[in-house]
């Protein structure tokens, strides 16, 4: 089985973190993809506040797609349900005042009804939970991302 590699910037638009990126580069050549993805799920499990607001800088609000990923991701949601994109700008509103950033859920594979439940249910999390909550589904976003990638 021939080895498995990556580039920076495919890491990087997985996940905006040149840290996580250093780290799964840093371990090349992998031999299996399966390699690969442990070690890039393990790099993301951590990320410090710096690294959080960095990732989070490149993610569009759920509902304001972005580019071709994130239109992809969000695929669920139906921009033209007028209720459904109400509710997500009065929800990501309220979430941006409650946590001073941005909503984020890995939306792959949800629709706009279980993301909106999935806000509303996180807008009750304290403060480190919701930050764990963030972390960890930026986390799942980089590695749908790496494994569309390869």
């Amino acid at each position: 089985m021939p080895a498995v590699e990556v580039g920076r910037e495919t890491l990087l638009g997985c996940l905006s973190v040149p840290r996580w990126a250093d780290d799964v580069l840093a371990g090349q050549p992998y031999p299996s993809r399966e390699a690969l993805l442990d070690a890039a799920d393990r790099a993301a499990a951590e990320l410090s506040d710096d690294e959080l607001d960095q990732a989070l800088s490149a993610h569009p609000r759920i509902g304001e797609r972005g580019g071709a990923q994130s239109r992809r991701e969000q695929a669920g949601v139906d921009p033209a349900s007028r209720d459904t994109a109400a509710r997500l700008r009065d929800g990501n509103a309220a979430y941006e005042a409650r946590f001073d950033r941005v909503f984020l859920i890995r939306a792959a594979g949800r629709s706009g009804e279980e993301i909106l439940a999935e806000l509303d249910r996180r807008l009750g999390n304290g403060d480190a939970a919701e930050r764990a909550e963030t972390v960890d589904n930026l986390r799942q976003i980089a590695l749908l991302r790496l494994e569309a990638a390869l």
